[in-house]
This record gives C-alpha cells, structure tokens and sequence, in this order.
C-alpha cells in the first residue's frame, strides 16, 4: 500500500519523479541601435535587388541599401545604407498561409535595435477607388481601416433594405456602430470592437504638403486605360499625389458592389472624416502588429506614415464585368511601384538630413 501511494503522488506530481527543469537563462544585454527611418514593404516577386522590381526594389537599388542584416523569423533581410536609412520586405513562405504582421513582430523584437524614435514609412500598391483617384497615384493615410473581423451573410440572403451583407460585429445591420460586444472576444466595450487605427494626421498633412507636387510619371498604356473611365474625372486625371485612408483586408475584393461598401465602412469608422482611397491585404495587420508594439513602448505611434499606390482601380470601368477586370494591374503595378519611390523619397530623405530637428519633435502641425 505504501509504494502505490507513492506511485499515485508522483503521477499527480510530476516534479517528484522528475528532474527539474533548469532555469531560464538571462539574455544577453546589448546596446541597441537607435534607428531614424525605415521603409517597410509588403513583396518583392524574386530577391530584393537585381531582378524584376516589386514594392521594394527601386528603394534598396536606389538608396543604396547594399548593408545585409538576417533577421531571426523574417524571411527577407533588413538592409540598410551610410545614411541611417533602414528597409524590409517581407518574404512570401510559398503558401498563402502565414503574412507580414508575424515578419514585422520577428523586426520589432529583435534586442539590436531601438525603434523607441523610429519613423516608418509603411508603403506599397493597392487597389484605387475611381471616384478618387487615377492608377500610379499615391495616397498618404490618415487612418489604416479593418477590414476582416466582421459578419457576414450571403449578399443574397439579406433583406431589401440592406445593401450588402457585410455588417460590423455588435451591430444589427450595415453602416451601423456596434451597441452590444454581444460577449465577442470577452469585451465588456462596444470601444474595443473599433476597426480604424488613426494615424498622426498632423504628421501626414507634413508629408502631403511636402510631396503634393511631385511629379509621377505617365504612360501610354495608362492613358489609354483611363480613356474607359467616361463620367469620372479622378479616374482620367495622370497619376497625382493626394490624401486618403487605405482599407486592409486579406480577402482580395473587386466591384462597384465592394467598392460602394469600402466607401461605407471608412466612412463609417473614421466618424465620417476619412474617405476610402485605397485597398490593399496588409495595411490592417501592420496595424495590428505596431498596436502592439506600441503597448509594450517599442515604437512611438506619433511617428507612422502609410504611403499606398494605386496600381489597378478597385472596380471596372463603365461596360465592363468585374470578372473581366480584376486581374488588370500590368502597366499600374510599374508606375505604382514608381509612385511609392518618388513620393516616398523626399520625406525619408527631410527627416534624415535634419535628423537633429526630427528625433525629438515630431513634423507637422495639427490640421484641426
């Protein structure tokens, strides 16, 4: 009877006939360095320097990012210049599962780097709203719009009265704020189901002000692609640089249909201030991640731009399907990747020439 009792207590304790495990290990301390400006893109189609370009590419050739830094859970490097300018992109793991948000998480904790007084310039193509804008231009954010948690029901199995069957979680139709968590996720706050990170709009209005006459080049190929868009000027104007909110979502939307809903639903959780511009798969996970960060005081909200270009229009021209038009991004994608370059650039290269100004005082003045 006794050695079943002590049978029976090890098994309820396994401390008891078990080594113990040894104890954590301190990490190394090291003295981190400050980084001043970093620009972060979303894919490059085959390496990030030396081949067919994609949203990275013209910054790494052209900045002369050649210094290499492996970053432990990204899949493309940090690279850097002599200037202090810094840039990534993430890397594809050849699968549409996993995304950039795991990659910029892998960026912010690394130990060698203090991104406390870091600028970033998140940037990179999108869809375009038509209303607004040509393809090739480029938009600078003032929020970054959810698009992904939400409900939704079958566009035909909802009531005359609705207009899609996308809807806000705690709310009982479309284009409604939610009144109840309904328990979602544990909340006990209807604020904590918000879906719009607003960014230092004080902040962008400098970076808008400073890049609003920058030429972007045009094309043949897109000039004849903006002669279809009859009855909507934005669309028919050469590429230009402008303001408006980037709408993320992971699932790759395309139609008047869905893009009437985008206008809705920026409209909706920017409390009517913001206008749909541009959607994009990544803008809302970055987001998310730099929420994070921002909690854990690794990175200073304050100081985050979001460039987006148009690279193709989020819907079809008048006498065209959407199934016909969904995957027209040719010739956008090459003056969209030009776009996110020129635009960029002469914001990346102000607030490192006078770094001095900037590593204390934020740019900008409150537009309000």
């Amino acid at each position: 009877m006794m050695a079943m009792a002590v049978t029976v207590a090890a098994l309820a304790c396994p401390s008891l006939g078990r080594a113990a495990e040894p104890p954590v290990p301190a990490l190394p301390s090291v003295k981190p360095i400050p980084v001043k400006v970093i620009v972060v893109a979303n894919f490059e189609p085959g390496e990030d320097m030396g081949d067919a370009p994609g949203e990275f590419q013209l910054w790494a050739e052209r900045e002369k990012l050649t210094e290499v830094i492996p970053i432990k859970g990204a899949l493309h490097p940090l690279r850097r210049n002599a200037a202090g300018l810094y840039g990534m992109c993430w890397g594809s793991p050849d699968t549409m599962l996993g995304g950039v948000a795991e990659q910029l998480m892998s960026l912010l904790l690394d130990p060698r780097f203090d991104f406390s007084k870091t600028y970033w310039l998140f940037t990179g193509i999108s869809g375009v709203d038509p209303q607004i804008a040509s393809v090739g231009s480029a938009a600078w954010s003032r929020w970054v719009v959810q698009g992904d948690t939400l409900r939704e029901f079958d566009d035909r199995e909802v009531g005359k009265d609705w207009p899609y069957g996308l809807f806000a979680i705690g709310a009982d139709a479309p284009n409604t704020l939610p009144q109840n968590t309904e328990s979602f996720a544990g909340f006990t706050d209807t604020g904590k189901l918000t879906m719009s990170v607003k960014l230092n709009q004080s902040l962008a209005q400098w970076a808008y002000d400073r890049t609003k006459d920058v030429a972007i080049p045009d094309s043949p190929a897109l000039q004849k692609a903006r002669a279809a868009w009859a009855g909507y000027p934005n669309a028919q104007k050469p590429p230009f640089v402008l303001m408006g909110e980037t709408l993320g979502s992971v699932r790759y939307w395309h139609g008047p249909g869905r893009t009437q809903w985008a206008r809705d639903w920026v409209k909706l959780w920017t409390g009517g201030k913001g206008r749909f511009a541009m959607t994009n798969m990544e803008s809302q996970s970055l987001a998310g991640a730099m929420a994070i960060a921002a909690k854990q005081g690794l990175v200073d909200p304050a100081r985050v731009l979001v460039l987006r270009t148009g690279s193709n229009p989020s819907m079809p021209p008048p006498g065209r399907s959407a199934v016909e038009s969904v995957a027209d991004e040719g010739a956008g994608q090459v003056a969209a990747f030009e776009a996110n370059y020129r635009v960029g650039v002469p914001v990346v290269h102000e607030l490192l020439s006078h770094w001095d100004s900037y590593k204390d005082h934020v740019p900008g003045t409150d537009p309000q």
